[in-house]
């Protein structure tokens, strides 16, 4: 599990531009909130100009996977993903860097009950998680309503690293790496709800090929599966969407998941279809940037050519 200690080599000059980021984006989310909302949104929009292969890869997600939408739906909705973007970096410092009392006055939950329903029973949760843009801000608002652990990948440079960690520490339990199976399975036994989000393309290896949106044949982690098997831990879907009126935001949380099949390529098609669902709440907010499609079945090419 990640540990969140301050080292002297932090104050090194190669990390000196790495600070000064960081200097910056506190100082961003002094701001009020809703200044930081359409400073946000206006960074997310100026990014587009510098981002144009991230954009394509968003365009051809989208007519992946909803052909039916117009040229002009999609552009749509680009453009107001890429304000979700810009505002994914400053609720990144709002998680890290804001008060828990100024975080409450922005968000409210719906849904709490139901996994203070599962814990009730003495058992641990897999909490299933979505990569929308406010995810950052998603676990330290999660936190704040129930305190967590969750997967994650460590990051490479060593002092954001820190930052990170000691950020999402601020509401929650620990960190465990996403590779830690064994740390993962054992805090679930114990009782533990851990956050773990099987929505991208993590390769070929421990994967299985299932439905998603409109694309037959995508490579779903069967990480959820494994867990779900060794952990014997019910499952629930914990998502936050930014509010349209730009009063905050809002944590959903499901009731647990019933009937999770026992084989691995329909658990795949299973845990895909939850995630659809979440992300039909905003889908102006989800992770369109990413190459989700990326790993194809043996002798199929590529869908980004």
């Amino acid at each position: 599990m990640s540990q969140c200690k301050f080292q002297r080599a932090f104050l090194h000059p190669r990390y000196w531009l790495t600070w000064f980021g960081l200097g910056l984006l506190w100082l961003l989310v002094q701001l009020p909130y809703p200044a930081i909302r359409v400073l946000g949104s206006r960074l997310g929009s100026a990014s587009r100009h510098f981002l144009k292969r991230r954009e394509s890869i968003a365009r051809r997600n989208l007519e992946l996977c909803f052909p039916n939408d117009t040229p002009a739906q999609r552009e749509k909705l680009i453009k107001e993903n890429f304000k979700a973007i810009g505002m994914a970096l400053l609720e990144t410092g709002i998680a890290w860097f804001w008060p828990d009392e100024r975080v409450r006055k922005w968000f409210d939950v719906e849904g709490l009950e139901n996994l203070k329903e599962v814990q009730a029973q003495n058992r641990g949760v897999m909490v299933i998680g979505v990569h929308f843009m406010s995810l950052e801000l998603g676990g330290r608002v999660m936190g704040l309503c129930q305190p967590m652990m969750a997967t994650y990948r460590p990051h490479n440079n060593l002092l954001m690293e820190w930052v990170q960690t000691r950020g999402r520490l601020r509401s929650n339990k620990a960190m465990i790496s996403r590779n830690n199976l064994r740390g993962l399975v054992s805090a679930l036994k114990k009782g533990e709800a851990v956050w773990f989000a099987p929505d991208q393309d993590y390769g070929r290896k421990g994967s299985s090929f299932a439905p998603f949106f409109a694309v037959e044949n995508v490579a779903t982690t069967n990480g959820t599966f494994v867990i779900s098997r060794l952990s014997g831990a019910p499952m629930l879907t914990v998502t936050m969407i930014r509010k349209a009126d730009n009063s905050g935001y809002r944590l959903f949380i499901s009731p647990e998941l019933k009937n999770y099949p026992q084989d691995e390529t329909e658990a795949a098609a299973y845990i895909n279809k939850v995630i659809e669902k979440e992300i039909m709440r905003a889908p102006e907010q989800y992770l369109w940037v990413h190459r989700r499609f990326k790993t194809r079945p043996v002798g199929e090419s590529s869908l980004y050519k």
